[in-house]
């Protein structure tokens, strides 16, 4: 919020909040990375995309077309038996009404911020498929020493501006016969 402070040209709701919508987001970030990777001495070409379209355009995956219609079905049931004003959620495999009260922020007006469970097995699996710093990379000398070269950077410069980004990583998912939650589920014959 701080970085959109300066955007006086753009639009603003009734409230005085930036209409989203009208942030050129990408062509913000674009320069952003111009600006980091020319201090680093990499030349790319940088090319702001909204890929709203082609989002909304993909078909679905099996998942989505399960989920949707389940949600659908849920959110039907619900009105049915007389609810209404709320948001169908899945909680732990079963499906929840959230009412819409419960997603405002009274002081703001404007929907609660819900944080990501960083410590969830979902997040951990999800962690593993990103490309990124983690925190093991800072602990090998030689892999630390050919990213720093790979930037042209001194090896404790490059730590000085990047660590960070691991410090607070959660452990790495772990399973075994007893599953995440430490209780053995083998059955015993």
């Amino acid at each position: 919020p701080s970085d959109l402070a300066s955007l006086h040209e753009v639009e603003r709701d009734a409230h005085g909040h930036l209409r989203i919508a009208e942030v050129n987001i990408g062509e913000i970030l674009k320069a952003q990375v111009a600006i980091r990777l020319k201090a680093l001495g990499v030349q790319a070409t940088l090319v702001a995309k909204n890929v709203g379209y082609e989002l909304r355009c993909a078909d679905p995956i099996p998942y989505d077309m399960e989920y949707a219609r389940d949600l659908g079905y849920c959110a039907a049931k619900y009105l049915l038996a007389g609810g209404n004003a709320a948001m169908i959620s899945m909680q732990g495999n079963h499906f929840v009404p959230i009412p819409f009260a419960s997603l405002i922020n009274p002081d703001t007006g404007r929907a609660r911020i819900r944080l990501v469970d960083t410590r969830s097995t979902r997040y951990a699996i999800a962690r593993r498929y990103m490309i990124r710093l983690r925190r093991d990379d800072f602990e090998d000398p030689h892999e630390l020493a050919k990213f720093a070269a790979t930037v042209g950077m001194p090896l404790e410069e490059f730590r000085q501006q990047f660590e960070y980004l691991a410090v607070d990583e959660p452990p790495p998912l772990v399973m075994d016969t007893a599953g995440e939650t430490g209780q053995d589920r083998t059955v015993k014959g």
